[in-house]
Parts: C-alpha cells; structure tokens; sequence
C-alpha cells in the first residue's frame, strides 16, 4: 500500500496492489506503481519524500535491508532502488517499529510515555516506546520481542532458526500450528487434516467462537502461549499499555477475556495491573502512518523521540 498522509496522520490518498513475487526488483517496481498511484492525483510537488516500512533489520542511514528472512533478503539496497525509481527522498525502516510510531502518536498509544506494539500476523512483529523515545538498539534491532524462545525445549520452529520463538507460538501461523498439532486429538473436527492449513488463522479462530471443540483447544493453547510472552514483555519494560495489531487481534474481547487474567498471573516482578492490554486502534494503516512520520521527520532516527 502507498498512502498520502496528512500532519495529523489521517490517510488523504492510498492505493493498494498485493505483491505476488517477494524478489527484490518485482517488489520495487511494485512499491513504483502504487506511489505513482498516488501521486497521479496530486502534485508530486507537494510530496518531500517517502517512507517505507520494510521486514526485517533495516541499515537506517542507507536504507538497505540487511536481513530479512520473510522476504529471504539479505544486503538489499531498498531506498536507495525505490528513490531512483519513483524521483523522491525515501527513508526505510522496520515496518514494526513504523506501525508503533504511528499508533503511539496517533492510535491508542497517545499521550503514554511509555508503550508497546506488537503486531500479531505472520510473525510477530514490535516496537518500544520509552520515557517517549522510540526504541531503536545499537544495530536498529530494538523491539523484535517475537523472537525470544517461550518454549525453548517443545516448541514449534521458528524461521529465524530457534525452537519456541514467541511468534513460532503465538502468531497468526502459530495459531495455525496449534490446531495441525491437536488433529489426531479430534477426528471429528471440522477443522479437517486437509483444509486446517488452507483456512487460516481468521478461519480457525471464528470456528473457536463457534465452539468447535478442536478450534478451541488450538485457540486456549493460543492464548496461554501469548500470555507467556506478554508477562515477559511486561518483565522487560513494564508499559502503561501493550497494544495488539495484527490479524489476529480482530477478535477483539474474544482474545482480551481470556487473556488478560492469564498475563496478570504470570506477571511477578513488575507490579501487576500496571499494564493494560489493549487493541490497537489503526490497524493496517498504523504502519502507512509511521512510515509517512518517518518521511516527515528525514528518517527514523530524527523520528526516535516519538
């Protein structure tokens, strides 16, 4: 998605064109097309430059992606290939931590000083904000909390190469896995072996509201897994409020009630119910809108104290 965003981080314009080929210069050009989308119904004069929000490690100054093991990337020159294709300054940084700039500053993360964002899709994707700076680290990897193992010795694999990695369980793919793990439990589900792949974490979960007992099951596995890894984000750097993006986070209370009360009895060290657990309240567009702040502010390291 390209978006224009205003100053008060609304989307004025946007257009959208999925990415079927996840190659480097497939996706340049299709990231172009979009832009020139947009632009079209403008003057591009009135643009100064562009931000993407990109997976994986992010090199901020050169805009390069280091690495990113969704896109099976590694030392792609992004901004710099998207800033001769399209005429503008372009500025890359982690989509997740552009999706926590635009929900802090413009969601349900404002006027908190400190705030967590974790994106619950493929992966688990995440940003910090504290004492209202934007965490960033030594290497701009600050806030990949879905790659810390939850369940080191009986967990699922992770695609980074570890066992029980908190977005290996509790992901929208975990969700996913937890179900495929219970089949041989429920021979009567109608989450049957051939289609439990096929239909997804949404279909999985509305199945879960519908009492299937197999969905259930997956979804209380779910659940007790993404409390784990809460509890250890609240013992990391105990927020006023984590928010949940992401697909999954759609089911609204459905995933809250049972959540919450399992966070706070894992929560030890920090003073529980000093966390709220919330949903986040831009959705797919919180990292269009971190993105453009991104672009606003020239880059995301001038864009730190969020």
């Amino acid at each position: 998605m390209a978006a224009l965003v205003d100053d008060s981080g609304k989307i004025v314009l946007r257009a959208e064109q999925d990415i079927e080929d996840q190659g480097f210069e497939p996706v340049v050009e299709s990231i172009g097309t979009v832009v020139d989308q947009v632009l079209a119904q403008m003057k591009k004069s009135e643009v100064s430059a562009a931000g993407i929000g990109a997976p994986g490690n992010v090199e901020l100054v050169s805009g390069t992606v280091a690495y990113s093991p969704n896109l099976r990337w590694t030392d792609k020159p992004l901004g710099a290939a998207v800033a001769r294709r399209i005429g503008l300054d372009v500025h890359v940084a982690n989509d997740a931590r552009c999706a926590t700039l635009g929900e802090y500053r413009f969601g349900i993360g404002a006027g908190t000083s400190d705030f967590v964002l974790l994106t619950l899709g493929t992966g688990i994707g995440g940003g910090i904000v504290s004492n209202g700076l934007l965490a960033i680290g030594h290497g701009a990897g600050a806030g990949e909390v879905g790659h810390h193992q939850i369940r080191a010795t009986d967990g699922f694999n992770c695609n980074c190469g570890k066992i029980g990695c908190f977005e290996a369980q509790a992901s929208g793919t975990g969700l996913i896995r937890q179900a495929l793990a219970l089949e041989p439990s429920f021979p009567r589900s109608t989450l049957v072996p051939a289609n439990t792949q096929k239909r997804g974490s949404k279909a999985i979960r509305k199945a879960a509201q519908a009492g299937d007992p197999h969905a259930l099951a997956a979804w209380e596995r779910f659940v007790d897994d993404l409390a784990r890894g809460l509890a250890n984000v609240i013992a990391f750097v105990n927020p006023e409020v984590i928010a949940l993006g992401g697909g999954v986070s759609s089911a609204g209370d459905f995933l809250l009630t049972p959540l919450r009360p399992k966070v706070d009895t894992l929560t030890t060290m920090a003073p529980r119910g000093t966390t709220r657990i919330e949903i986040a309240q831009l959705g797919n567009d919180a990292g269009a809108i971190g993105a453009a702040e991104v672009a606003r502010r020239g880059g995301l390291l001038a864009a730190v104290r969020a």
